[in-house]
């Protein structure tokens, strides 16, 4: 094997390595911002409540202000809804 592809392997090698800490440190980090606040989660770490504005349940990943991914600024349910979530309030479901 030629130096050029034995460097590529061992790139290729490394960069996968780093993509699954990545994601790894990831999940982990998603799984601890919902556990934190109380909030049960499934199996990827996302944490499930039930949404207000639309009165559904759902799986969604908080970001770091606590907001879920769902969220849209100046909505007064999506308002509503990050308030009771950091409050400890907000509706959730288990399986």
């Amino acid at each position: 094997m030629s130096n050029r592809r034995r460097l590529a392997a061992l790139l290729r090698q490394k960069l996968r390595q780093a993509g699954r800490g990545y994601e790894e440190t990831r999940r982990a980090y998603r799984e601890g911002k919902a556990a934190s606040l109380g909030l049960p989660t499934d199996a990827d770490g996302d944490a499930r409540i039930v949404c207000r504005r639309y009165a559904e349940r759902r799986t969604v990943a908080l970001d770091s202000k606590a907001r879920p991914e769902c969220f849209e600024a100046g909505h007064p349910d999506c308002e509503g809804c990050v308030e009771d979530i950091r409050s400890g309030e907000v509706e959730t479901w288990r399986e």
